[in-house]
């Protein structure tokens, strides 16, 4: 466990690593604490980015690779900004034979994105899921945190346009 002196100063002077600090000390800075820790982070700044993930890693005496890896072995953790809007696109069994792979390909194609991305100007981000438990709505596709009910093609092409003209 690291000592006061030794932990590193927060990459900013900003207000908000007082709630990622909180969270770390009322765990003792323990490694354990690191999940915790990263949940923290991104509820507060939105995603985690590499001065986050080197802070976090000094803060509880870690290795820079092992909190990297966390970040990155979970599906929750963000390592970039979000956009304004998101989709979701389910890639189940069910979705997968319901065109979902279809609605990737013409999302990534009108948007200029792949899965995981988000546009340049930060107006969508795209992601795709193993299973969002939705299979009778197939296929799943999960906008702006709404279900849409089997959504066709063009469906998701409109509101894609729309979220990029906005």
């Amino acid at each position: 466990m690291l000592t006061q002196a030794k932990r590193p100063a927060p990459p900013t002077d900003d207000k908000r690593w007082r709630i990622v600090d909180a969270t770390m000390r009322r765990q003792s800075y323990r490694p354990a604490a690191l999940i915790e820790t990263l949940h923290t982070a991104q509820e507060v700044f939105g995603f985690l980015d590499d001065d986050t993930l080197r802070y976090v890693a000094g803060s509880l005496g870690l290795p820079l690779g092992k909190v990297f890896g966390v970040a990155t072995f979970y599906h929750h953790f963000q390592l970039k900004p979000k956009g304004a809007h998101s989709c979701v696109v389910c890639l189940g069994t069910a979705c997968y034979m319901k065109n979902a792979t279809g609605i990737v390909k013409m999302i990534g194609e009108e948007a200029g994105i792949a899965p995981g991305e988000t546009t340049p100007d930060g107006k969508l981000s795209l992601m795709v899921a193993r299973c969002i438990g939705a299979c009778s709505l197939a296929p799943g596709v999960v906008a702006d945190g709404e279900v849409l009910p089997r959504p066709t093609l063009d469906d998701v092409r409109a509101l894609v346009k729309r979220w990029l003209s906005e």
